[in-house]
């Protein structure tokens, strides 16, 4: 979990420092960066729950807005717990808001189990909206991932990445477009891909 700390007590205790950028307000990139990236999980979690795109949007809105609040001035211990469960529970609040805004009649629908919608989301022993965003969470993290990696390699680097690994474009098209080698897209490969499996490898202890 997150826990509040004060004083002399507030330590980081991420070993990265993806979470404390993000408590620094004049880091404008790493704000863009996890606001990208998450509006897709919030917003995809809150359509599967049963929200409309403008009821999601507003999910997103408010979530985010939560987090700018507060995660400055909370710590983060991954022994107590993590920060995905932090967010889903931000999450989880902001789409049972919206379910109430609806009113009675669209609140108290009956899901296909014959429990209330409302308390399904609401129930903190529900397992509904952990599945949603477990399904969305490896996407998440994996986006996060090559985020971090394009901004330590050269662009062209990673344009040789992303066309021949990602949108899986023949060698040598690539070759042609790019004026580049065979050897040089294999190291692009190569290196990009043991960046990413170690940039996922840490997100996932650190969130």
């Amino acid at each position: 979990m997150i826990r509040e700390t004060t004083g002399t007590q507030r330590r980081p205790r991420t070993r990265r420092s993806l979470l404390l950028r993000l408590r620094d307000w004049n880091d404008q990139g790493s704000w863009q960066e996890f606001s990208k990236i998450y509006e897709r999980l919030i917003f995809e979690t809150a359509i599967k729950a049963g929200l409309t795109r403008e009821e999601a949007q507003e999910v997103v809105q408010e979530t985010l807005l939560s987090v700018a609040k507060k995660i400055a001035g909370f710590d983060y211990d991954p022994q107590i717990g993590s920060f995905r469960g932090w967010l889903l529970q931000i999450t989880r609040r902001r789409i049972v808001d919206q379910m109430r805004k609806r009113g009675a009649h669209h609140a108290e629908r009956v899901s296909g189990n014959g429990t209330p919608q409302i308390e399904l989301l609401s129930d903190p022993t529900s397992s509904r909206l952990d599945a949603l965003w477990k399904a969305e969470w490896h996407q998440a993290l994996l986006d996060m991932a090559r985020a971090l990696v394009k901004r330590t390699v050269s662009p062209k680097q990673y344009r040789m990445f992303e066309l021949y690994v990602l949108q899986q474009m023949p060698i040598k098209k690539v070759m042609t477009e790019l004026r580049v080698n065979p050897a040089q897209i294999y190291m692009a490969k190569y290196r990009i891909t043991r960046m990413l499996k170690k940039q996922l490898r840490e997100l996932e202890k650190e969130l």
